[in-house]
């Protein structure tokens, strides 16, 4: 058995009932073989692929917090600081009832080498809590956010870890969260990201994943000959990072025609309208179904679909394991040429082969989703400046190094004669900067 075996195999065996983290892990180290091989006695004698899947620290709390109607409820939080080899930890706080342990360990360790991608200081980790926000109140919400933040603070820090807003954690909660940690322990620092505009947040970040992904996937289809202009594109989801990547791909010249929620999807022959989309998911906070009454062209689907409307790109955008390989045949069949991950492993591992042994350009999401957590740490640059810059001049850093993740992840897999497997690339362009850190700064 190999090395590369032996770790997965351990991971596993440690970590039962977490298949999001095995999968994760897998799907990493097995793209990272040949760089393995190359260097196996030293990763051996360093134990470095089994302190690289070893969050540094799991924390675990219990979140307490008072309802509306005067009765104490009890969630569960976590922050896993997984590797900070290369910067401090960073990385979002999901709030939604499907979290816990494996979750975030799978979007930590994700978050490793998506951090490293981007070029700049950060290492990885995550938090977040089976709390879920909607049908909240905001002062539910602020009960939740300030117990929270209670624990929380113990381990956060500009220059320790640096959390942001995730799936449920927005500016309202940011905010909530910024406020408690200010009022404990007395400092005015860019110890969250994902901040209002009016206390040290970043324009374009509430912008940047989405935006982030066209700019990648633009830059994939160009060096393989493609102009995204004129383009069919369908997206799942309506959350943040579906909204402005649709606004983006529209302003590219792209047509995207579906957009999704947890209940139906929608299918716009004419182009989804952002404005109506926003005004539903970002205002009332309302169910996609209500798009249809805006736009009465458009069609209405329960369930899941969005994969079954003909398309040159996909862009996965909502959660976890959406993308399966049905959903990936059918794709192939209606001539999708390139599929490009807004959400965090959207696609699952038989799907994402499919795709590529089927001639598919395919973009991770530790890559076409780092958008996000660059303007992240661009903002964090912003608050040690104490300064602000323009959108225009956050907009055109962002699209840098989205074309800088494109080509240092295209160079990797040459270099190791795996020219356009962009997984691949990505594991192994993240994977050597924080592998280099690590074996620099001797065992810790």
């Amino acid at each position: 058995m190999g090395y590369v075996d032996e770790v997965i195999e351990l991971v596993v065996r440690k970590n039962p009932a977490e298949p999001e983290f095995h999968q994760a892990v897998r799907e990493v180290l097995e793209s990272l073989r040949p760089v393995v091989d190359a260097n196996e006695e030293v990763y051996r004698r360093e134990a470095l692929l089994e302190r690289i899947v070893e969050p540094d620290r799991q924390i675990k709390f219990r979140v307490p917090w008072v309802d509306d109607s005067g009765r104490v409820q009890v969630n569960t939080g976590y922050r896993v600081q997984f590797n900070n080899a290369i910067g401090p930890y960073k990385g979002g706080l999901r709030l939604h009832p499907s979290v816990n342990l494996g979750i975030i360990k799978f979007l930590g360790f994700e978050q490793i080498f998506k951090n490293s991608l981007t070029g700049l200081p950060i290492g990885g980790g995550k938090g977040g809590s089976d709390f879920d926000p909607k049908g909240k109140s905001d002062r539910e919400v602020l009960a939740f956010c300030t117990s929270f933040m209670t624990e929380l603070y113990k381990y956060v820090g500009a220059d320790m870890d640096v959390p942001a807003g995730d799936i449920g954690t927005g500016a309202r909660e940011i905010g909530y969260m910024f406020g408690q940690f200010k009022k404990i322990r007395g400092t005015y620092e860019g110890v969250l990201t994902g901040k209002g505009l009016s206390y040290g947040g970043s324009l374009v970040r509430t912008e940047a994943t989405g935006y982030g992904l066209l700019y990648l996937t633009e830059e994939m289809l160009k060096c393989n000959g493609i102009d995204i202009k004129g383009k069919t594109i369908v997206v799942s989801g309506s959350g943040n990072v579906a909204i402005y990547a649709i606004q983006k791909a529209h302003q590219l010249g792209a047509t995207v025609v579906t957009a999704s929620d947890s209940n139906g999807w929608i299918y716009d022959p004419d182009g989804i309208d952002v404005e109506v989309l926003k005004n539903i998911k970002e205002v009332r906070r309302a169910r996609i179904s209500e798009y249809k009454a805006l736009r009465p062209k458009a069609e209405y689907h329960e369930g899941r679909g969005v994969w079954s409307i003909k398309c040159d790109i996909a862009l996965p955008c909502a959660t976890q394991n959406e993308l399966l390989l049905e959903d990936a045949r059918e794709l192939v069949a209606n001539g999708c040429k390139a599929v490009a991950e807004g959400a965090n492993m959207p696609t699952s591992l038989d799907a994402t082969k499919y795709l590529q042994e089927n001639g598919v350009l395919f973009a991770p999401g530790k890559a076409a989703n780092a958008g996000g957590v660059a303007t992240s740490a661009l903002e964090m640059t912003q608050n040690s400046e104490r300064l602000n810059w323009s959108f225009e001049e956050v907009d055109a850093k962002l699209k840098q190094i989205m074309v800088n993740i494109f080509h240092n992840l295209d160079e990797a897999a040459k270099r190791y004669d795996a020219a356009g497997d962009y997984v691949v690339g990505a594991n192994i362009a993240g994977f050597e900067k924080v592998a280099n850190a690590m074996l620099a700064q001797g065992i810790w």
